[in-house]
């Protein structure tokens, strides 16, 4: 593979990475802490109902694990295409 064709295809994993983590945290941040609040507050999490736990702190905690997730996979994304740090 040429060096053009590696640095495109770095690129295209790295933007589907970063896309796939701004889903996610837009479906549990806004869907599940505003949109679906109503069906999820039927389920209680802690005595507390679901999409009141999403908006208040199941968002944070997911926002956190995406983070390290993030770090991972790119450190995996960078050996693969040979560009991470010794």
């Amino acid at each position: 593979m040429s060096t053009d064709n590696s640095s495109k295809a770095y690129w295209k994993d790295t933007l589907s990475l970063v896309r796939n983590m701004l889903i996610i945290w837009f479906v549990v941040s806004y869907g599940a802490g505003i949109l679906f609040a109503g069906a999820l507050n039927s389920i209680s999490l802690g005595g507390y109902p679901l999409g009141f736990w999403f908006a208040q702190q199941g968002s944070i905690y997911v926002f956190i694990a995406l983070i390290f997730y993030y770090a991972k996979a790119m450190g995996k994304l960078d050996e693969k295409y040979d560009v991470h740090e010794d």
